[in-house]
């Protein structure tokens, strides 16, 4: 039986999280399908315009991100301090970017003068509303709700475009965040879709290298590069290492010569202690080796034990992928 999504994200572990939805009845999110020939390359304009859309009025920022055929993948950094630092205007604000609110909330944004019962009202849907723009279930939402919309239209049919639930996978180290940001923004190059990461259309990778290649600042709803010494909110790395690495694993995929492995890893790679066998096979086929929890051995069992599981689950693979 599926576990309920609160039991599946905790703040309190994590704040970074691996999601994933996929598309059904044969539907096709971008690209060519085969069975049809129609050509539904456009849609992934619309998606990744409702990721940073959806984001930017959210506390939460996008980590990694790639539109596949018929899925999509995101990684994403939800930021509590962010939401604790808006002020009730921009909590109303935010939410009204969308969804039309109350008709209090409509009157408080006017600047309109609220008796005190009408105030009370309005506090707590305000509460409300900052949790729920924390929310990674109310997030995914959003965003599916409105691409299943776009494409039930242009199809002219009714019914599901996406699978029932998103999956979700918690990171809950550096290692696991590292290894995952790197599985997802490599999908289109392992898949043949592109190749090489630069040219990786709808993807956050090629968002950041385009931003550096014209001196800009990527999005402000992709999340920054701080490095490990840092005491900023946001991915314990560095900009450069993480796009070398991104470079060197790239072109391994593309040569498929992945029992020779070059013997210089990436300065990133050392500095985790990752295994040059054990980080390939995380790269290629990090989805299918964990579930919920991901990270090392130590750390997840004790996320287990929090949650006060009388039978911890096996942890043999994140002790031999992720040490």
């Amino acid at each position: 039986m599926p576990q309920p999504r609160k039991t599946l994200i905790s703040l309190s572990d994590t704040p970074f999280y691996h999601c994933m939805s996929r598309c059904v009845r044969r539907a096709f999110l971008c690209g060519v399908d085969d069975y049809s020939g129609i050509n539904y390359e456009h849609r992934r304009d619309w998606l990744e315009y409702k990721l940073h859309r959806t984001a930017d009025a959210f506390a939460i920022r996008l980590c990694a991100y790639a539109v596949m055929n018929n899925h999509y993948h995101v990684v994403l950094n939800v930021r509590s301090d962010m939401a604790a630092s808006w002020s009730d205007h921009e909590v109303v604000e935010r939410w009204h970017r969308l969804f039309s609110g109350t008709s209090l909330s409509q009157q408080f944004e006017l600047g309109e003068a609220l008796s005190d019962p009408e105030k009370d009202l309005l506090n707590t849907d305000i509460a409300l509303w900052r949790q729920r723009l924390m929310d990674i279930s109310w997030f995914i939402r959003i965003v599916n709700e409105s691409i299943a919309r776009r494409a039930n239209h242009e199809d002219k049919c009714t019914g599901r475009f996406w699978e029932g639930r998103f999956k979700s996978q918690a990171l809950l180290d550096d290692k696991a965040l590292l290894a995952c940001m790197a599985y997802v923004d490599l999908n289109p190059v392992r898949a043949g879709i592109a190749k090489t990461p630069e040219s990786s259309e709808f993807t956050c990778v090629k968002q950041r290298i385009d931003s550096l290649r014209s001196h800009n600042s990527p999005p402000a709803t992709i999340e920054t590069f701080v490095g490990t010494q840092s005491e900023a909110i946001g991915l314990p790395f560095l900009l450069k290492d993480y796009l070398e690495l991104i470079d060197w694993t790239g072109r391994i995929l593309r040569s498929d010569k992945r029992g020779s492995m070059s013997n210089h890893l990436p300065p990133i790679l050392e500095r985790l202690v990752f295994d040059t066998k054990n980080w390939n096979e995380l790269a290629t086929r990090f989805e299918t080796h964990f579930s919920h929890w991901v990270g090392q051995e130590h750390v997840v069992r004790k996320c287990y034990k929090n949650r006060k599981y009388q039978r911890i689950p096996s942890t043999n693979v994140h002790r031999t992928l992720l040490g």
